[in-house]
């Protein structure tokens, strides 16, 4: 299995674990064979590393608007987030008036920019993020209501 040498008070040896049953191990050590009881684990440094990421809290201004699942029904004229990203430009204000399929902003997706157009014609009565804001699939970011 595995060959060590050891230089105990200027002897070396040389070892080699032949099998390992629970605590007890099978070893060679200089041509002579020996079982021996293992008193204690030692531990194998792990080979992957262990990610440790920050816990964030969301601000409590976006907390709130967040509260719409992908697949709930929302307004008519709510435009959701088609997957979790970050804002990068408004193309349009609060007040605006649009038509079906006018650029309202860009967002990045999955290192892809993606342009969310309007879904119906009206006018911009809230606008739910800003620029540099982190989304979440299926968070409403624009609400068009009529004109």
């Amino acid at each position: 299995m595995k060959k060590f040498k050891f230089t105990i008070q200027g002897n070396t040896y040389e070892v080699e674990i032949q099998n390992m049953d629970d605590n007890f191990a099978e070893i060679e050590v200089n041509g002579s064979q020996y079982k021996v009881e293992i008193h204690r684990e030692v531990k194998q440094p792990t080979k992957t590393p262990t990610l440790i990421r920050k816990t964030v809290e969301p601000s409590h201004e976006t907390a709130e608007k967040k509260t719409h699942k992908p697949t709930e029904k929302v307004k008519a004229g709510a435009i959701k987030a088609p997957l979790p990203g970050t804002i990068l430009q408004l193309k349009k204000k609060l007040g605006d008036e649009v038509k079906t399929g006018d650029l309202i902003l860009i967002m990045e997706a999955m290192k892809m920019e993606n342009n969310i157009s309007a879904n119906r014609n009206g006018k911009i009565n809230a606008m739910n993020v800003n620029v540099g804001d982190s989304v979440l699939e299926g968070d409403v970011l624009v609400e068009i209501g009529s004109l």
